[in-house]
Parts: C-alpha cells; structure tokens; sequence
C-alpha cells in the first residue's frame, strides 16, 4: 500500500493548493474520475483475492472517503471566500436616501393644472362643462357664428383646412361642409345652444388651432369660452362673473377691470376686457399699480347668431367671452416663453408643474 501512503498527502496538498471551483474540479477529475488515480486503485479490488481485498479494501474506500471529505471541504471554503468578495465590492449604503415615490416625481402640466383651476372656480359660479371634437365643419366653425364665406374675419383666423371631398352633386366644399380644424372653441357653443334649450350657462376649455407660430403663438394652443343664454343677461351680470372668476384665479383681493369696444362678428356690441396691474422687469403683479392689460374678449351673443341655433332674440339674450389658457397661465406663473408649453422638456416640467395629488380648490388654495 505504499502507493496510498503516497499518493493520499499529493492528492489533499493539490486540494489545498486549488484557488478556485474550476482548478478544484481538476483535481477531483485526476483522483476521482474515470481515468483518476484513486479511480485506478479501486479497479484493482476485482483481480484481488478475498484475503488482499479484505485487508486493502478498507484502505483504498478510506483513501476515497478521505479524498471526497477534503474535496467538499475545501469547495464550500471557495464559496464562502468568493461570496465574501462580493460583498465587500457590492455593497450598499444604506445610509443614502430613498427615491421619491412616482406621485412625488410626477409633474402636472400647467395647461392641466389651470383648466382644473378654471373648471374649479365656473363649477362654484354653477357653470357646467360642454366639450365638442377638434375636426370641425365650415358652418359651425364661420357661419352660424355670423362669419359667412368672404367675410374678412375668416382672414385673421389663419385656418388648416383638410382637402375638399369630392362630391358629384355640388362644389367642393358646398354648404358649409368642408372640414377644418376648429379656430376656437366657439363651435361648441352653436352645438350647444342647437341640442339644450336655455337656460344655458356653460364653459368650453379645449384645444384649437391656427397657422401661426413664434415666442407668443403656436399652432396648437387652448382656449376656454364662457356661455350663459336666460331671457335676463345682460353685460352687468358678464362683468361681475369676469371680475370673480379674476379674482379668484389670480388669487387677489381685488380687481380693476375696464371694457373697451371692440368687434367680433358673433357678438353685438363686443368688448375686450383690461385687468388693472403693475409690470415689473421679470413679472406682472395684478391687483394693483397703474399698468393695463388685455386678458379676454366678451359681448353679448349676436342675434343673427340666436337665429342660426333656433333662439328666438327677442325672447333669449346671452353673453360669452374667450380667453387663451396658455395665455393666463403664462400671467400667472411667469413663464416667459410659451414654446416650451409643448417641448416636452422634462426639466422644464419638474420646474413648472404641479404635485399630481395638489388638486385646486377653492378653500384650499388654487395653486397652494
């Protein structure tokens, strides 16, 4: 048995020496494996008589155990090192603070936030919400707003009209069915007042469209409208809902607001609306200083306007306005640029937007 006295203390020093799980598989494969060196001693048990194989047999399993022992030994040693390498070159610092949830991260757009500021405050003045599709008709868009075909106020409204449909019994584009996209939310006003019967007391936040673009226009931009059709409007009641809804939306004491005339074709007479402020270099502060500026346009609802719906004028008066949400928002929250509005600049965003759980209220705060 000299060869296990031996070839027992090379085997366990080849274990020891094993700096990984790959050179230790190599040295399980010389002793242990087919070809290996223990394996051959194990081979010689059948050419053996009983009496050798009773006497060396003991010795070449003890020689086996002996040699899986060590084997196992020194792999789970390698474990145990290499785990302990990683975590000292992966470790985590616990000390550092957590990511803020997404309803921390998230940002309401300001276009969003001031149409719910504005819902919010008409929804107390008991104004309902009225909406109406993008792609509209030359009728509902010009002509039942007293705008008919040749008249100059089509002109200002630089109109993306889509290409006429053919049509074998008439012109391109005949009674007022070409398609258009809507230059202002006024079509919804001719839906509404042609599918309710007053009275009528709605806004129109929404999206419109005009060929125009630099600092101060885009070709998409937004709009909010106000309607009320009751046998007694009059422009006292316009000029104290105009004078609230200001107050409550910049969130001031008070408001100056003085009404000039002006021209729009689908209200008689028309104004246009200043709100008294003072402009400084980087921002406009409103209820107080000596400064003007125009915020909207307003009037009473032309009666050629009544009679496109099926209102009788001399029964019915109303009166509406318009203003640009992108417009206001810019007044209130000093933001220079109204590009960016439509960049989708993360940056941009995370500067300009609202919590997504900061909803406006009027108790609360609006923009709080």
């Amino acid at each position: 048995m000299s060869d296990i006295a031996t070839l027992e203390p090379q085997i366990l020093r080849d274990i020891s020496a094993a700096s990984d799980e790959a050179a230790l598989e190599a040295v399980r494969v010389a002793a242990l494996g087919k070809s290996g060196s223990v394996s051959a001693l194990l081979r010689t048990l059948g050419s053996m008589t009983p009496e050798e194989r009773k006497s060396k047999g003991p010795l070449i399993n003890g020689l086996k155990d002996r040699v899986t022992e060590a084997l196992t030994a020194r792999r789970e040693a390698l474990k145990n090192a290499t785990l302990d390498a990683r975590l000292n070159t992966e470790r985590l610092d616990v000390t550092l603070p957590l990511r803020d949830p997404p309803a921390e991260v998230g940002r309401i757009h300001p276009i969003s936030q001031v149409i719910d500021e504005l819902t919010t405050i008409f929804a107390d003045m008991g104004f309902a919400v009225a909406e109406g599709p993008d792609i509209e008709t030359d009728d509902l868009n010009f002509t039942k707003l007293n705008i008919p075909e040749g008249h100059p106020a089509r002109e200002m409204h630089d109109t993306f009209f889509f290409n006429p449909k053919p049509d074998p019994g008439s012109a391109p584009g005949a009674g007022g069915s070409r398609l258009l996209l809507r230059t202002h939310t006024s079509p919804v006003q001719i839906r509404t007042m042609l599918s309710q019967k007053p009275p009528i007391r709605v806004i129109i936040p929404g999206r419109t469209y005009r060929v125009d673009s630099d600092q101060t226009h885009t070709p998409m931009f937004h709009q909010v409208e106000g309607l009320v059709i009751d046998k007694g409007s009059h422009l006292g009641h316009l000029k104290w809902i105009l004078e609230e809804f200001c107050k409550a939306f910049f969130e001031v004491d008070q408001v100056k607001m003085r009404f000039r005339p002006s021209f729009f074709p689908f209200t008689e007479p028309s104004l246009e609306a200043d709100i008294q402020c003072r402009k400084g270099k980087d921002e406009v502060r409103f209820g107080e200083g000596e400064d003007w500026l125009e915020i909207l346009g307003c009037g009473m609802v032309h009666a050629n306007v009544m009679r496109n719906c099926g209102l009788d004028p001399d029964e019915y008066q109303g009166f509406a306005w318009g203003m640009g949400i992108d417009r206001i928002a810019m007044l209130k929250y000093g933001m220079p640029d109204l590009r960016p509005f439509f960049e989708a600049d993360v940056r941009w965003l995370s500067h300009y937007g609202f919590r997504p759980l900061d909803l406006p209220t009027l108790a609360g705060g609006l923009s709080s």
